[in-house]
């Protein structure tokens, strides 16, 4: 992933707009396809062997530059991903994946039950990148790998090179990624190929977008899968879904390949849209990316560890349209040829300890003939649900809540499969009213800063010896700075004095723990840090 250069940001718009008139062109016709023996597309849809929809929900994990952390295969698993994709190197840039290594990887991701995107990332930034190396070299790394390739079909997505071309020319993208899938298919591969988009992946310029059907028909197999990636362009829900729905009108396949939601000096990405459209068009996603970025925002675990998921990774394994809640596992991994039977429906909760700012729930256990995986617990309001937490046992704990108030929960079961149980029973509950008082010490960044404008942390420690169950911070800026978007809670402002609620994901601080905040503002000539921050009324000390 590399943010893309706008030197006139509402310029992708514009263009989107003109682009536009290209929808017509996206013609509906597909290339006749060859027999298949794996995962293949048919009718405009991903599918598997046998048929079944496949729906990719997974992360990006960063293998070629950590090849140590083999872990994190079983840990996204664990969070209910059904999808990888992998970092690999062609040799061209970084240290070159041997045949025996791929191997490994293809391996661990079957022992893990997941779907393996492999791609190159030697070709990031193309033609704008000095560095970077050629789609023609990468179809010679595949080539290179056949022996290792052949039979994982079912397994095993080949994404030929990442963001394989930059702002510069991005139109030379046609014609190498035509060249590249031939030159697989003249080589004997049957696999999915995914191809991604130029503009640094981000297509702002529609190259993809009107090219498509062109780079499709060159397939002999038909056997071939777009790739967007989408961050800072898309900070309109507009840009979002009209771009996806363009591809799935014209029953062209397409996924999202990579996708940020953190701000960054160029947007704000609109990942609750990416993440919403492409759950309602069962188009896939791969979040970006699990651990190790440099930029750390981005990491969705912290130094790899799946406990200590961020803001961004707690939005994307937990949070509404995310892995826990939407993702199937392959049905090639099921016993018998495709498990369809979910499990039972698991018992009505009940409540075991109620504060003012969170419940305790336990229930009985669902019974499912392959194994329950885990649980899934929803709030329930009028018709509608949405997502609180995922568990494997059969308890909760539930923070983050607002005191005095009604809250209605239920849950379902998983098995291993991605079958879902039907609704257990509901249970209400009403939070006591009051807080929780604080011991407290916070700490202010300034992380990054632009004309008009900067990008902010702020980390809550506990220093008391009780945890904090539910959490208001309150402070005032010095100058004219506003908030205009926070994550890990919810902000309101009134003139200068900020108040940040807690997300139900940063609700509990432990003591001698902490959580973190970030967000973005706009500001003055200067911008001088807050002098006071109060934490549920509690001064906290500045560390």
């Amino acid at each position: 992933m590399r943010s893309p250069t706008r030197s006139a940001p509402r310029l992708a718009a514009v263009l989107a707009a003109l682009l536009g008139l290209l929808v017509p062109l996206l013609s509906f016709a597909t290339p006749a396809q060859a027999a298949a023996t794996g995962i293949r597309i048919q009718n405009g849809r991903l599918v598997e062997a046998n048929g079944n929809d496949f729906v990719m929900r997974g992360v990006n994990h960063a293998h070629t530059w950590y090849p140590g952390e083999t872990q994190s295969l079983a840990d996204v698993k664990a969070l209910g991903a059904n999808t990888v994709r992998v970092v690999l190197s062609d040799g061209h840039r970084w240290t070159k994946n041997s045949a025996e290594d791929v191997a490994s990887v293809i391996a661990q991701c079957k022992a893990n039950r997941l779907i393996c995107v492999l791609e190159v990332h030697d070709t990031t930034g193309y033609g704008e990148e000095a560095a970077a190396g050629t789609l023609d070299h990468a179809a010679d790394y595949w080539i290179g790998l056949k022996d290792v390739l052949t039979g994982q079909e079912n397994y095993v997505i080949i994404n030929i090179g990442n963001e394989p071309w930059g702002n510069t020319d991005p139109a030379g993208w046609t014609d190498p990624t035509i060249a590249a899938v031939k030159k697989l298919r003249t080589a004997g591969f049957a696999h999915t190929i995914m191809v991604d988009a130029p503009n640094w992946g981000q297509d702002w310029q529609g190259v993809m977008r009107a090219n498509a059907q062109t780079v499709y028909n060159a397939d002999p197999t038909g056997n071939l899968i777009f790739s967007i990636h989408m961050y800072s362009v898309y900070d309109t829900a507009q840009e979002i879904t009209d771009y996806l729905n363009a591809f799935v009108s014209a029953k062209l396949p397409l996924l999202v390949g990579e996708f940020g939601g953190p701000p960054d000096q160029y947007g704000d990405p609109d990942e609750d849209t990416m993440m919403a459209a492409a759950q309602q068009l069962q188009l896939g996603y791969l979040a970006w990316s699990w651990s190790g970025n440099t930029d750390p925002v981005l990491d969705l675990a912290i130094d790899f560890d799946p406990t200590r998921l961020s803001s961004w990774g707690r939005r994307i394994f937990n949070g509404a349209n995310g892995i826990a809640a939407t993702s199937k596992e392959a049905t090639v991994y099921a016993s018998g040829g495709g498990d369809t039977t979910p499990p039972t429906a698991p018992g009505t909760p009940t409540v075991s300890e109620v504060t003012s700012s969170s419940v305790k729930l336990a229930w009985g256990a669902a019974n499912d003939g392959t194994g329950v995986t885990g649980y899934d617990v929803v709030r329930v309001s009028g018709g509608t649900e949405s997502p609180v937490t995922s568990t494997a046992g059969t308890s909760a704990a539930l923070t983050g809540l607002a005191p005095a108030t009604s809250y209605t929960f239920a849950v379902y079961a998983r098995d291993a499969a991605g079958n879902r149980s039907p609704r257990s029973g509901t249970v209400t509950v009403t939070t006591s009213s009051g807080g929780t008082s604080a011991t407290c010490g916070v700490a202010y960044h300034v992380t990054n800063e632009w004309p008009g404008g900067f990008q902010g942390e702020i980390v809550i420690r506990n220093t008391g010896s009780s945890a904090i169950n539910g959490w208001t911070l309150r402070w005032a800026f010095p100058d004219s700075q506003r908030i205009s978007n926070l994550w890990g809670g919810t902000a309101t402002q009134s003139g200068t004095d900020v108040s940040v609620t807690s997300a139900s994901y940063t609700a509990a601080i432990a003591p001698a723990g902490s959580v973190t905040l970030g967000f973005t503002a706009t500001k003055g000539s200067t911008n001088p840090n807050p002098a006071a921050f109060t934490l549920n009324g509690s001064t906290c000390s500045l560390t």
